[in-house]
């Protein structure tokens, strides 16, 4: 975390870029499965005791399907797709707000031909993902709209 003094204005650019926020990798270490997402981190001050994040992936790219302790709370901003939260799957645009409980799996699709993108606020401190195990996935492909999800 930085302890950096944040500026009070950070103007938007085109293409759901800022000023001042680096434009990143999804995930720093890449050991878990995801195609063509970045993140942007926009809020980050201990005082909140949360992250905004803003996450975009190219058409047909996708989010890594995990779960973890921490909930999210999501709204979609740009392009449409999919997403999966626990054994439901739907189709999401933009507004759309999507609530992902603790320990629920869960993973977004750009399944539409276009860009998707979506912020995303966590807790600032909190725990890793977990991946899902074979035994995990073949319990999730029990259901037909997860399976036909998954296997995309």
């Amino acid at each position: 975390m930085d302890t950096e003094q944040v500026p009070a204005f950070r103007p938007a650019r085109d293409d759901y870029r800022w000023d001042g926020v680096a434009h990143m990798p999804y995930k720093q270490d890449g050991s878990a499965p995801f195609k063509d997402i970045s993140r942007q981190v926009l809020f980050d001050e201990p005082e909140l005791h949360c992250q905004l994040r803003y996450f975009e992936m190219a058409a047909g790219g996708y989010s890594t399907l995990e779960r973890h302790e921490h909930a999210h709370g999501v709204m979609i901003l740009c392009g449409h797709g999919h997403c999966l939260v626990g054994d439901e799957v739907r189709t999401v645009g933009p507004h759309d707000l999507v609530t992902i409980p603790a320990w629920t799996w869960h993973q977004f699709r750009a399944t539409q031909g276009e860009k998707f993108g979506f912020l995303c606020m966590v807790n600032q401190l909190r725990d890793k993902p977990q991946l899902p195990t074979a035994t995990d996935l073949a319990t999730l492909k029990e259901n037909a709209a997860v399976r036909a999800f998954l296997e995309g």
